[in-house]
C-alpha cells in the first residue's frame, strides 16, 4: 500500500523536463527486464523513503546483484521468492553494494553466508556498515550527546534518538566478513558489461557508482537521484567535518558523461536527463545554503538554524537529521567565509552572518 500511495503522489508532482522509463514499476517480487541482461527489482521499505531499488545482471552462470535492502524476515522471504520465481534459471552469483548505508548492505551479510557468494565493496564503506552495526549493539556512546548537545539539543531530544535508533538497529544485519574491494577508476565486469567504477563522497564517504561506457548506463546509486536529493549530513562519528563541500564536488564527476546516459538511481525511477539533474541538485543546494545564511539573523545553534530550514521535519520525528543536514550546510558556509561559529559559556557552537 505504501508503494502504491507513493506512485499515486508522483502524478501530483510539477511536470519534470527528465524522461522516466516506460517500464511499469516493478511490484514486490517481480523483476522485469530494463534492458539487454540487466533486470529491476524494488524492494519495500518501512520508513519514509519507502522502497529501494536493487539491479540483476545476467553473468551466464548467475546474476550479480547490486544492493541488497534491510535485513526483516519480510526482505529474506522477498529476496528467496525472487530467486526461486523469475529469477529461478540461475543462482545467486555475487552481491556488490553501491555503500553501505542499511538500506542497501542491510541484509548483505545474510545473503552472502546464505548463498556463498563474494560480496564486493568500498574499502570504508564496508568498515563503516561493520561500525555502525557494532555501535547499534550499545548504548549510546558519550560523544553522541556531546555532539547533540554542542548543537543545542536538549535531553528530551537525546532521549528521543536514543528510542529512534533502538528501532532502526535491527534493520541492519551483521556485514559480510570478507569483500572483494572496489576502487575508483578500476572496472568491474557485471552483466556482460564493462563497469567504470566512480567514488564520490558527501552522502556517504566512499559510495560506488558504476558506469558502463559502451552503452551510456549509470547505476547511480544515492549520488544521483531523480525526484529528492540524498542525505548529505554531519554525524557524530566526525563532528566537524563539510560533506556538502564533498557532495557539490562529486556532481562534476558525472557531468562528464554523456547526456544521453541512463542513470538508474537507488531510490525512484530510471531516467534520461543525466545533466539537467545535476543542475538541480547543485542549485538545490544553493538556494538552501542561501536561505540558511538569511535565517542567520542572530547566532543560531544548529538546533534553531534547522527550525528555520526543516520546520516540518524537526516537528515531524525527524529533527536529528534536519539538524546534521543543517550542519553541514553550516559548514559549508563557514567553509566558504560567510558565517562563523563560537562556542557561548554553556558550551553551544552558535553560528553567526558575518
Amino acid at each position: 500500500m505504501a508503494e502504491a500511495r507513493a506512485d499515486r503522489a508522483d502524478v501530483s508532482r510539477p511536470p519534470s523536463p527528465l524522461q522516466f522509463t516506460a517500464l511499469p514499476t516493478p511490484q514486490p517480487g517481480e523483476v522485469p527486464e530494463l534492458a539487454a541482461g540487466l533486470r529491476w527489482a524494488r524492494l519495500p521499505l518501512p520508513f519514509i523513503l519507502n522502497h529501494v531499488n536493487v539491479w540483476f545482471l545476467d553473468d551466464g552462470q548467475g546474476w550479480t546483484a547490486v544492493d541488497a535492502g534491510i535485513e526483516s524476515p519480510d526482505m529474506r522471504a522477498l529476496w528467496e521468492a525472487m530467486l526461486a520465481g523469475p529469477l529461478s534459471d540461475r543462482p545467486l552469483a555475487r552481491l556488490v553494494a553501491t555503500h553501505g548505508h542499511t538500506d542497501h548492505v542491510g541484509l548483505a551479510g545474510h545473503l552472502v553466508a546464505r548463498h556463498d557468494i563474494p560480496f564486493a565493496s568500498t574499502l570504508i564503506e564496508w568498515l563503516w556498515a561493520r561500525i555502525r552495526h557494532a555501535d547499534s549493539r550499545e548504548p549510546p556512546k558519550p560523544h553522541v550527546a556531546k555532539y547533540m548537545a554542542r548543537n543545542g539539543c536538549d535531553a528530551a531530544l537525546v532521549k528521543r534518538f536514543a528510542s529512534d535508533r533502538s528501532t532502526f538497529s535491527t534493520a541492519l544485519g551483521p556485514p559480510p566478513r570478507q569483500i572483494e574491494r572496489l576502487h575508483d577508476g578500476a572496472t568491474l565486469r557485471m552483466g556482460g558489461r564493462d563497469w567504470r567504477i566512480i567514488t564520490a563522497g558527501g552522502h556517504s564517504e566512499e559510495h560506488a557508482s558504476f558506469y558502463c561506457e559502451a552503452d551510456h548506463i549509470l547505476i547511480a546509486g544515492d549520488q544521483v537521484l531523480s525526484h529528492i536529493t540524498p542525505v548529505i549530513g554531519v554525524f557524530p562519528g566526525e563532528p566537524d567535518a563539510d560533506p556538502l563541500a564533498e557532495y557539490l564536488a562529486s556532481l562534476d564527476r558525472f557531468a562528464g558523461l554523456p547526456e544521453d546516459t541512463l542513470v538508474l538511481p537507488s531510490h525512484g525511477l530510471p531516467f534520461h536527463g543525466l545533466h539537467l539533474r545535476l543542475a538541480a541538485l547543485r542549485d538545490h543546494h544553493i538556494k538552501r545554503l542561501d536561505r540558511l545564511r538569511e535565517a542567520l539573523d542572530r547566532p543560531m545553534s544548529a538546533y534553531e538554524a534547522a527550525v528555520a530550514l526543516f520546520p516540518r521535519a524537526m516537528g515531524d520525528g525527524h529533527a536529528y537529521l534536519a539538524i546534521s543536514e543543517t550542519l553541514a550546510h553550516l559548514h559549508r558556509l563557514r567553509g566558504d567565509g560567510l558565517i562563523v561559529s563560537a562556542l557561548d559559556a554553556a558550551g553551544v557552537q552558535l553560528f553567526t552572518r558575518r
